[in-house]
């Protein structure tokens, strides 16, 4: 059977499969992508904010069917599937409007002469993306590469070869050369092989720590720069000066938006003694209250896990935690019906000999601590070996911004749901990853800065 097939999670239903690519079409694409690369590298910056502004409108013009798409295959409940497909028009537009920008030369002020340090594309690049935001994930790293002169090669996740597909063809509708966006349905050994090929040059993951280690890996093998977006088990905290009411909302947005399914969503919420109980209160009342359901009917906050390995995994991770002694205070099991479905869940008690605390939940499952002071929540938050993001919750912005200063995270949002935004640079540090995608630090990530320095 094909890696690379259409099963829908809220059902369980095969719906179709894709072949994977022979060794012939992974070699076509490396050459096309190489070959559109000599062209596409000299074109006008006019020229790639056109095709990167058409892209977006047609993002726009494609929305329903697009959204569609992603919620037959990883189950995105509509609603949240139409806002990514928004967001992802909206990064396209973002690079359009700032790149050029962006990739103006820098004068370096020097004793005599003049030397000026000028942005130029590397090449190809190659992209594995995930399948929690199949349209997101693959914006933010192929919209400042192509803006600054690359081209793409796309290995998308395989249970997401429609999306992909979709996504190929917006290009192609939007007048880019041929080669410089292209799709490959690739396995893992034509990956390693793709890394190594010397026509490509840079790799840019979004995925499991696992599958980061085994690319970086490979890359470091052959010398190619790498940009890793890994897992994370973001913090959220609620100091004693939190409006309670506004930490509860965003805590339910940040935990189960996606059901739950995002690499910064607010996976330890960690709440001070003052206000504990009634955040908790308050809280497991707004999870009780989420609509889960057919994630095609436009007000399901809540649909299914990706697939039933996502939901056994995350069930196993649950049950662990019960077993030695974690509180559950709603949810803690799977719904028994036939997909991929989990029951929204909130435990507590949750200790250091459990599963729990120290793995990503990458599911509809939050974890409340308790903390005695400011400084406890600082160094529960810190206990993690990620650090991507971190959210605090505190009418007091001064104190808030001093334990930002604190945290050991990529990230930090202060009285907000974690999010995202075009403007807005995306990474973390630890094993969450290393570099940074969107904001003008997206575009900085695979260029040549090529120093040209003149003489008197």
């Amino acid at each position: 059977m094909s890696l690379y097939a259409v099963t829908n999670p809220a059902t369980g239903e095969h719906i179709k499969s894709y072949p994977t690519a022979t060794h012939a079409e992974i070699t076509a694409a490396v050459t096309a992508a190489d070959t559109a690369f000599k062209g596409w590298n000299k074109t006008q910056l006019a020229d790639r904010v056109k095709l990167l502004d058409r892209v977006a409108e047609l993002y726009t013009e494609r929305r329903d069917e697009l959204a569609a798409i992603v919620t037959k295959e990883m189950g995105k409940p509509i609603f949240q599937a139409q806002i990514e497909v928004d967001i992802v028009a909206s990064i396209y537009r973002y690079y359009a409007d700032n790149g050029p920008g962006f990739l103006e030369d820098e004068d370096i002020d020097v004793a005599a002469g003049t030397a000026v340090v000028r942005k130029e594309g590397l090449g190809v690049l190659l992209g594995i993306m995930p399948w929690n935001f199949p349209y997101y994930q693959v914006a933010r790293f192929a919209a400042p590469n192509l803006m600054n002169g690359n081209t793409i090669l796309l290995k998308h996740a395989p249970q997401c070869p429609e999306s992909a597909l979709a996504m190929e063809q917006i290009f192609r509708d939007a007048g880019a050369p041929e080669g410089a966006y292209v799709n490959v349905f690739a396995t893992n050994q034509q990956v390693a092989g793709i890394i190594a090929d010397p026509r490509v040059q840079g790799v840019s993951l979004t995925g499991s720590e696992r599958a980061g280690s085994a690319v970086a890996e490979i890359a470091g093998r052959n010398l190619k720069k790498v940009v890793l977006e890994l897992g994370g088990s973001d913090p959220f905290l609620v100091l004693d000066s939190a409006d309670v009411d506004q930490a509860a909302a965003h805590a339910l947005f940040g935990r189960f938006g996606n059901t739950g399914q995002a690499c910064n969503a607010a996976k330890r919420i960690i709440v001070t003694d003052a206000v504990y109980d009634e955040f908790v209160e308050k809280f497991v009342g707004a999870v009780t209250s989420v609509k889960v359901g057919d994630p095609t009917e436009a007000d399901t906050f809540m649909g299914p896990l990706s697939s039933s390995a996502a939901r056994d995994g995350l069930a196993a991770q649950v049950d662990d935690a019960i077993a030695k002694g974690a509180n559950v205070l709603t949810g803690g099991a799977p719904l028994e019906q036939p997909g991929a479905w989990y029951q929204p869940t909130v435990l507590t008690g949750v200790t250091e000999d459990m599963r729990a605390f120290s793995e990503e939940l990458f599911g509809p499952v939050a974890v409340v601590y308790r903390a005695s002071s400011e400084d406890d929540a600082v160094e529960l938050a810190n206990n993690s070996v990620y650090g991507l993001g971190a959210v605090i919750q505190s009418t007091d912005t001064a104190k808030a911004k001093a334990i930002a200063d604190r945290l050991d995270t990529g990230m930090v949002y202060i009285n907000e749901a974690p999010g995202t935004a075009p403007e807005l640079p995306f990474g973390g540090i630890k094993r969450s990853g290393v570099g940074r995608e969107l904001g003008k630090y997206g575009m900085d990530e695979f260029v040549n800065r090529k120093l040209i320095r003149t003489g008197k």
